[in-house]
């Protein structure tokens, strides 16, 4: 499996190309769909499904535009489906934890509200994107609307038990770091080394 990470917008977000052979995903497409279209035609991908970690418009700006293009429906959790701006004939919500098989991709969807009442983070093999869950080092924003700071606690102990191998993707390259593994941030995040050290009163 192939990682691509697009950085675009004004506010250094990331969005993943993930392909094995001709087949790819594409998770929180945002603010340049002409250059996503040319990163898929220039490698001969086609593309399966596309995945929203949360529903902020810096992770789903003009990606209707895509989705349109390519008659797909967006995967996104039904909390976060009023957020994005995208008509809901685009999207495809659901509730809660999910696995999903598309195509040769195994998905598994790990609920984490705290960011947004709606986001998730996206499993796939030992990679998971953590959109504003997660950060190398940081946590998401938890002071604005529908965020919830004993959510992300929660989210935040919830990720810290995935396996040591497991390589997070974040939603920003925030200080031009997008990716560490859980086994770092479980030693040396502070926000979820709180959260295991209060996991008995979360």
């Amino acid at each position: 499996m192939n990682i691509d990470t697009i950085n675009l917008g004004p506010m250094d977000n990331c969005t993943y190309l993930v392909s094995e052979g001709k087949d790819a995903l594409l998770i929180d497409p945002a603010w340049d769909m002409n250059f996503i279209q040319h990163r898929l035609d220039s490698a001969n991908l086609h593309l399966l499904a596309v995945l929203f970690t949360h529903g902020h418009f810096d992770h789903v700006k003009f990606a209707q535009e895509l989705l349109k293009a390519h008659h797909l429906k967006a995967y996104i959790e039904e909390n976060d489906a009023n957020l994005t701006g995208i008509s809901p004939e685009y999207l495809h919500t659901y509730s809660g934890e999910q696995n999903l098989q598309i195509g040769p991709f195994a998905v598994h969807i790990i609920p984490t509200p705290g960011h947004t009442a709606g986001g998730v983070c996206i499993q796939i093999g030992h990679a998971v994107f953590t959109g504003d869950t997660l950060f190398p080092g940081a946590c998401g924003r938890v002071d604005l609307p529908s965020s919830n700071p004993r959510d992300m606690r929660k989210s935040l102990l919830t990720l810290s038990k995935l396996p040591d191998d497991t390589q997070i993707f974040a939603g920003h390259s925030y200080g031009g770091k997008t990716s560490s593994f859980i086994s770092y941030e479980r030693l040396h995040n502070p926000f979820m080394r709180n959260a295991i050290k209060d996991k008995d009163i979360l």
